[in-house]
């Protein structure tokens, strides 16, 4: 088992440093520069979108589900594991610079964010009840290769419902472990079958079922953290300005505490912050499609927005708990038992049962979330009900098994398999990136004539592939246009009023 878990994790890093992550900065970098830094300009925007109201059907019902909740599916998947035990990884092995570079990831990687999920909004399908898409969805309407979809889509699955959902469940039951002490054998089976069961009762209910979950628990749950966390930086408050400039220093030069060289230190930032916020991934997509909104740019600033809340907030936490606490690295524990460590040294023995039931909540919403990225990959290959249902009670195997397996194995082959996956939606958005640049344009300019921005495919000519956004009346919903209707009367009226008379 040693042997293969070295190969994957050679095969992972030999294609991470020659191939994804040049492709990671060099896209990130042309895409800030073509959008005018999108990812800051527009910053109040994302704001005002995430509360945007959601477009509604003839009998009043939602389109799909709102931007909020679009948002939440999306935070699901991308708060969890990452977060908390990614982090402990990142810094266990490339020293306190490796924050620095997953910050500034999270900041160029907020425009590959607008432009995936823009994409991805412009190319949704119309399903009974909501809307789908993804990259799978974009390469095949947008490039016209379905076989380039169709790739996509099988990495997808084996990568986030399969490998990312074993090993958020790996790190409940490591956790849990690390809290009860001598913990049984039996006790991971236990805690998988568990996990196992409460995803059942989950996915088989629909994407509203795992969006109302997830719109419950991801918020709820961030925010416990972050309260203990800034409990931890408060107590520790005099140690902030040397975490900092450790955070900075140590981010260009050779860590002498972890052994960790330059070149070492970025990749493990930039691979732990990918896993984490998922920007340029082509996962966070899959949720953004699903949104009903009134234009494909508010779901792409939406998602820009998901990107900093994951990195900036949660993941910042998990830094300065670690740093704070834990000022020799040295021979440090990776992954959640360095995290659990920092946070019991200073809160005591509490804390690791409140950090057990958050990691619970976090990790099984990502696993809510994972799934529903590999259901909307499946309809796009197949809408077989029984490749569905198989595919469905794979998942649950997948959770099981992942309780009970080695967490090396699983966390290096998540780390390959990932880094397939961001290779083939980089490549696809690159191409397509002319087309999210003339629909940004389009969204400021009717922002600039004080409108609330409506997009039709016919402001797009010359673009085949679109199916939804057939006119104002779909797009807004027929309740929308005739509140509009009813105000531009009132206004009218309002002016026939004040008009002088003779």
């Amino acid at each position: 088992m040693d042997q293969v878990n070295d190969a994957v994790l050679w095969a992972g890093e030999q294609l991470w440093t020659w191939a994804v992550l040049p492709v990671v900065v060099l896209l990130g970098l042309y895409f800030t520069v073509r959008s005018g830094v999108v990812q800051f300009r527009l910053i109040p925007e994302m704001f005002r979108t995430l509360t945007d109201k959601t477009p509604r059907t003839e009998s009043g019902e939602p389109q799909s589900v709102s931007a909020f909740q679009a948002f939440t599916i999306s935070a699901a998947s991308r708060v969890g594991v990452g977060n908390i035990a990614g982090v402990g990884t990142a810094i266990a092995v490339g020293g306190p610079g490796a924050v620095f570079w997953m910050w500034l990831m999270a900041f160029v990687g907020g425009a590959s964010s607008f432009i995936e999920s823009s994409l991805a909004q412009l190319f949704k399908t119309r399903e009974k009840d909501s809307f789908r898409g993804g990259p799978a969805y974009y390469m095949e309407r947008g490039l016209g290769a379905r076989w380039m979809g169709i790739v996509f889509a099988i990495v997808l699955i084996v990568c986030f419902p399969f490998a990312f959902s074993s090993l958020q469940a790996n790190t409940i039951a490591g956790t849990i472990g690390a809290t009860v002490g001598e913990a049984p054998v039996w006790l991971a089976w236990v805690i998988g079958g568990v996990i196992a069961l409460l995803t059942a009762l989950v996915v088989f209910g629909g994407v509203r079922r795992i969006a109302s979950v997830t719109q419950l628990l991801v918020p709820l749950m961030a925010l416990a953290y972050l309260f203990l966390g800034l409990i931890v930086v408060a107590l520790h408050i005099d140690r902030l300005p040397e975490v900092f400039g450790q955070i900075f220093t140590q981010a260009f030069g050779f860590n002498e505490v972890v052994g960790a060289a330059f070149g070492y230190i970025v990749l493990t930032g930039v691979k732990r912050g990918m896993f984490s916020n998922e920007a340029g991934l082509g996962s966070a997509p899959n949720a953004g499609a699903s949104a009903a909104v009134t234009h494909p740019v508010k779901q792409g600033l939406v998602q820009t927005l998901g990107v900093y809340f994951d990195t900036f907030l949660v993941c910042s936490i998990t830094a300065f708990i670690i740093l704070v606490s834990v000022p020799d690295l040295a021979n440090a524990e990776k992954g959640i038992d360095l995290t659990q460590g920092a946070l019991t040294s200073t809160l005591g023995d509490w804390s690791s049962i409140a950090l057990s039931i958050i990691i619970f909540l976090l990790a099984f919403s990502s696993i809510l979330g994972n799934y529903y990225y590999g259901e909307s990959n499946i309809e796009f290959i197949t809408r077989s009900p029984a490749v569905l249902t198989g595919y469905r009670l794979l998942v649950i195997v997948a959770v099981f098994v992942g309780a009970i397996a080695s967490a090396d194995l699983v966390w290096n082959f998540a780390d390959g398999i990932m880094g397939v996956m961001a290779l083939i939606n980089l490549i696809a958005i690159g191409l397509l990136s002319g087309i999210a640049f003339r629909l940004l344009k389009d969204y400021t300019a009717q922002r600039r004539a004080g409108r609330d921005p409506v997009f039709t495919r016919d402001r797009l000519p010359g673009v085949s592939g679109i199916e939804c956004w057939e006119d104002e009346l779909t797009v807004t919903g027929p309740l929308d246009i005739v509140t509009k209707a009813h105000q531009a009367d009132k206004h009218r009226d309002h002016l026939h009023h004040d008009r002088p008379t003779n």
